[in-house]
């Protein structure tokens, strides 16, 4: 008995000891000298790390280090411009090495020699550096595992086919932020794994011939580009992601007739100041043709190739389009959400060429689209044939604006119309949107807002912010009351009497902030809000039976900006005691005769500041009475003695 226990615990110590000296490995495993005020690498560091962080200090040189484990090594932010000869070569197992923000312009002959050891090397950062085009290429030597490169924030001007010659595994290279102006043919093309290129911030002019069929992403962020081309074959491109936005592009890009394009940015360009589609096309054309000396057959040949793009996201906005290009996106039939805003648009015409002899107008459609951003274009009209042609749409947001929503029986005189008339007189007929969720009217300077504006839609949120001196008249959101779940209509210079709303039993979500209410509609009671925005109103006080109907289902409620009265406060009492938010309470005034009081400091102890008008009633009409009780003793007492005064004036006599 005695020796089986003796077994189990030396079987339990045996098995503590491993765990023990395990969990120790696991510790030694990575170590952090980040933010020490370094100067030099510490001794002594145990040679089973595998990795070692020593940024953010003062090294400026590195010597010999021992670590055979080694995998990650961070000295990046540090002052280094000097390694010694031997410096990395005892760090076999290395493949991480981040030498970002430091020196190394500096004894280019000896660190790049002591760098060359590193074969194995799969992810070197050289960020920062302040390097040329020769310091990188002696530090990419002898690097033939290499599959990640970054180089932000150096001073390359060039690039050529020469300086990857020897690190043909690449996958991902980052050059951002250089003086690039000119890639030799043949520099990046060799690279049959590169998959990531990034070459933003540059000062490159023009893709003449676009020629990476390998690439997925590609930024050319931030450049003076003024076009890109692709020559039309019948190669297969793998890009995914092009980004072409912050430059100086004139047309829309020519790109790979065959890829799998499903992003691409354009944001920020000189997109549109050819005025109209049809020019731009042509001169796009033309260019293509002075470039590859080919002639184009078709008026709209090379942009009919998006029709084979998987595209589903395009940003356009910030751009100088005066038309809207109907034709060529909507030959984009994957695309689901198109970003329009900032542009030089007043209205979206149906100017669609006809290519046959038939009579009548040509229809096309986005059959994808699902959001569509038109913010901030100065839009006044936008043509029935256009919004008939948004098949799937669900988010619409034609914020800062100047459009004018129809009414239902508007709705069908405009969808009738083909020819748009006096301008200043037509409206938007929002209700052929079957499909529509979200819409945001805001900063449209609306006027009216007929009976059922949104009629046949299916509104999820409405956001009628900031239009001034619109009227909601009566049955405004009748149509959409059974689905409509957020209604915005903060900033409307509104007052009670001209706020109608139906019974929204959908509603979750209702903010009626910044107005000059004085009353909250009694037909919320049929609603579901969960959060009420109230603030910055004419409130004195609130239906308290509104309220407590409210507390059902109302978790948030904002009410600070307003009057109300300290003394007439029993739908506060329900709000605490159903327990719900109030995030701006500490903002909140109310009144109590000629002073106020923080909202907070009167909830401590509300009798104290309601009693004092009661008590000095009481008192001033206690007063009075003990005046007027002491006239009535004062004239008895006078009475009697000037009785008795006069009786014994006659006994004398």
């Amino acid at each position: 008995m005695t020796r089986h226990m003796f077994t189990n615990l030396l079987l339990l110590w045996s098995l503590g000891h491993h765990l023990d000296v395990n969990g120790l490995t696991y510790a030694l495993k990575e170590q952090s000298w980040n933010n020490q005020n370094l100067s030099s690498v510490p001794q002594d560091l145990d040679v089973r790390l595998r990795r070692l962080d020593l940024s953010n200090n003062l090294i400026r040189q590195l010597h010999t280090l021992a670590l055979p484990y080694l995998e990650q090594l961070d000295l990046s932010s540090n002052q280094l411009d000097l390694f010694s000869e031997g410096a990395f070569e005892k760090l076999a197992q290395l493949e991480q090495l981040n030498l970002s923000r430091n020196g190394l312009n500096n004894n280019l002959g000896s660190n790049s020699r002591a760098l060359q050891v590193l074969g194995g090397l799969k992810s070197l950062d050289l960020s920062m550096n302040t390097l040329s085009y020769e310091a990188v290429r002696l530090y990419l030597k002898n690097k033939p595992s290499l599959d990640q490169l970054k180089m932000t924030g150096n001073v390359l001007t060039r690039l050529s086919h020469s300086l990857f010659k020897e690190s043909k595994r690449l996958q991902t290279i980052t050059i951002d932020d250089n003086l690039i102006s000119e890639i030799e043919q043949g520099t990046f093309e060799p690279l049959s794994q590169l998959q990531t290129l990034n070459l933003a911030k540059n000062n490159l002019a023009h893709i003449c011939d676009f020629k990476l069929p390998q690439v997925k992403y590609l930024n050319l962020s931030r450049n003076s580009v003024e076009f890109f081309v692709t020559h039309e074959d019948d190669q297969v491109y793998r890009l995914e992601i092009l980004d072409l936005s912050y430059n100086k592009l004139l047309y829309l890009p020519v790109v790979p007739k065959m890829n799998h394009l499903k992003y691409l940015y354009l944001q920020n360009n000189m997109i549109g100041s050819l005025n109209s589609e049809p020019t731009m096309v042509s001169e796009a054309n033309s260019l293509y043709n002075e470039i590859f000396s080919k002639k184009i057959a078709r008026k709209n040949t090379l942009h009919s190739n998006w029709r084979l793009m998987p595209l589903v996201y395009i940003d356009l906005s910030f751009n100088h389009f005066r038309s809207f290009p109907l034709e060529t996106l909507s030959l984009l039939s994957s695309l689901e959400t198109l970003k329009f805003s900032d542009n030089c648009l007043q209205n979206i015409l149906w100017n669609i060429r006809n290519y046959s002899d038939t009579e009548g107008l040509r229809q096309l459609y986005f059959h994808s689209l699902k959001n569509l951003d038109l913010q901030s274009n100065g839009l006044v009209y936008i043509s029935p044939l256009f919004l008939g042609a948004l098949t799937q749409i669900e988010t619409l947001n034609l914020q800062e604006n100047s459009l004018q929503p129809c009414g239902y029986t508007d709705h069908l005189n405009a969808s009738l119309s083909t020819q748009p008339v006096n301008l200043n007189t037509l409206c938007v007929a929002f209700g052929q949107l079957k499909t529509l969720k979200h819409l945001n009217l805001k900063e449209n300077n609306i006027k009216r807002l007929a009976p059922q504006a949104f009629q046949r839609t299916s509104l999820v949120s409405l956001n009628l912010a900031k239009n001034v001196h619109m009227e909601m008249q009566k049955g405004a959101l009748e149509g959409v009351q059974t689905t409509l779940q957020s209604l915005i209509i903060c900033e409307i210079n509104m007052s009670s009497s001209h706020l109608s709303l139906p019974c929204l039993p959908a509603l979750t979500q209702l903010n009626i902030s910044n107005n000059r209410l004085d009353m909250i509609p009694s037909t919320l009671s049929c609603s579901h809000v969960g959060e009420l925005d109230i603030r910055n109103n004419d409130f004195m006080t609130l239906n308290y039976s509104l309220i407590h109907a409210l507390t059902m289902n109302l978790t948030v409620m904002y009410i600070s900006g307003n009057q109300f009265n300290c003394c007439d406060s029993r739908w506060l009492t329900i709000l605490n005691e159903m327990k719900i938010k109030l995030p701006d309470i500490n903002e909140t005034k109310c009144f109590s005769g000629d002073r106020n009081f923080v909202m907070t400091e009167y909830m401590k102890n509300s009798v104290l500041y309601c009693l004092p008008n009661t008590k000095a009633q009481e008192v001033h009409f206690g007063q009075i009475s003990i005046i007027i009780l002491f006239l009535i003793v004062l004239l008895v007492v006078l009475i009697i003695f000037s009785r008795k005064l006069c009786t014994q004036r006659s006994f004398i006599v």
